[in-house]
């Protein structure tokens, strides 16, 4: 069985109610406290992939940073969206629930069963 990693806010109430159900389905996930420990563009890039969704999708639309750095601008190239992620890792949607070559965003946090 592939092992479970989890992109994990403890901050997030979404990302612990995530992380107890994991816990209470057997799982227990590597976690990645992305706040503390960046990812890489390269890593968001693979979590995107592996998401099947557009760096726009992984945007937490409601912090400072996406307002501050004018993201809502349309003309801004997943590039461009994903080196802010990198540089204000906050912005990155969360939790996020790996397994393989597959993710899911917890939210629902239900979601995460898709993979156990």
């Amino acid at each position: 069985m592939s092992s479970v990693t989890l992109y994990h806010n403890p901050r997030c109430s979404k990302s612990r109610q995530t992380l107890q159900l994991l816990e209470d389905n057997g799982v227990s996930p590597d976690i990645v406290l992305y706040l503390e420990t960046p990812p890489s563009a390269d890593d968001i890039n693979g979590l995107l992939k592996k998401l099947g969704i557009s760096a726009r999708e992984l945007l937490r639309k409601g912090e400072d940073a996406y307002k501050e750095n004018k993201l809502k601008d349309a003309s801004l190239s997943d590039e461009q969206l994903v080196a802010a992620m990198v540089a204000h890792p906050k912005l990155i949607e969360r939790p996020i629930v790996v397994k393989g070559n597959k993710a899911v965003l917890g939210r629902p946090p239900e979601n995460a069963l898709a993979l156990v």
